[in-house]
């Protein structure tokens, strides 16, 4: 981000460690991000201060905003819908406080947010400023940017990011609205972004680690992913020629990410890191993971044992 002239936000939900959290952060970086309000506590006693909570507020968390707030947050929160800044001008009045709003535009109709063209931007500004509450800027999310391909469809999905959301922030301020935040982010578009004009900050976690979705985009290799989980081989099922581990979803994840057949939950190594052959986590339950060959063809009894100890990749 530093070669673009914008700084980094890095989004902690990825690595949910202080030290790492410091780290991310460039001397220029205005804060954090989070996607819990346990997140924003955490980091909020560790001294960092300023925060994003990137996900859209519900009515029924506001309180709990304000009693971050009320101990020293620097807490944006984010909207999109009029009912939401009438609860958060209500949750202002009853807590005698200002709460930071960044509007969510969708940038690619994949989830929440408003079209930058939108009308009801406009009105949403007006009903977050006339209540008394801060309109910080906007915030927009790539989240189509995980279905591209190849440096050119993630390029232009970052250049649709960007320009959705400074489309967004140049509406408000010709109806004379102040716009200080223009916030876009994922891993994938920071990565291959070629222009950030008219961005603020860039928020993304995942490349911290690096993950087998990552690589699956060409964002990264698996030689990058910085980041496993240690198991260790307790069963076999000799008649599927499949072996258990006990890895299961607690430890390694119910979303298989944007892999097809073959992707899994996890990528086998042995315990120095290296792949094992084609090897997959194919399933997983509560504590159990199971090992198969991401061929689909049964796994010779003699390709592991029990007790080996595992390394998988996320």
């Amino acid at each position: 981000m530093g070669a673009l002239g914008v700084p980094l936000r890095p989004h902690v939900k990825t690595c949910k460690s202080v030290e790492i959290a410091r780290r991310m952060q460039g001397p220029d970086s205005p804060g954090i991000t989070v996607s819990s309000l346990a997140e924003a506590e955490h980091f909020l006693e560790a001294g960092l201060v300023d925060q994003v909570y990137a996900v859209g507020i519900g009515p029924g968390k506001l309180d709990a905003v304000a009693a971050l707030m009320a101990r020293g947050a620097r807490l944006a929160i984010v909207l999109d819908h009029a009912d939401a800044a009438r609860a958060v001008a209500a949750a202002a009045q009853a807590h005698h406080c200002r709460y930071r709003v960044l509007l969510e535009i969708d940038a690619d109709g994949k989830r929440a947010g408003l079209n930058p063209s939108d009308p009801a931007l406009t009105e949403l500004a007006r009903l977050i400023t006339t209540s008394g509450n801060e309109l910080a800027g906007v915030l927009t999310h790539m989240g189509g940017s995980y279905g591209c391909r190849g440096a050119r469809a993630l390029a232009e999905a970052a250049e649709t990011e960007r320009l959705a959301a400074v489309t967004a922030a140049e509406r408000l301020r010709e109806a004379g609205h102040a716009c200080s935040i223009t916030s876009v982010g994922s891993t994938p578009t920071a990565a291959f972004a070629r222009n950030l004009n008219g961005i603020t900050e860039v928020r993304a976690g995942t490349h911290v680690f690096m993950d087998r979705v990552m690589a699956e985009l060409g964002v990264c290799t698996e030689d990058d992913i910085a980041i496993s989980v240690l198991t260790e081989v307790i069963s076999q099922r000799a008649s599927a020629g499949e072996w258990l581990i006990d890895a299961g979803w607690t430890a390694l994840t119910t979303d298989p990410g944007i892999g097809g057949p073959g992707f899994g939950y996890g990528r086998v190594c042995d315990a120095h890191g290296r792949p094992v052959g084609d090897l997959i986590v194919r399933a997983t339950n509560q504590e159990h993971g199971i090992v198969a060959a991401a061929s689909g063809r049964a796994l010779d009894p003699n390709s592991l044992h029990i007790g080996q100890r595992l390394r998988i990749l996320p």
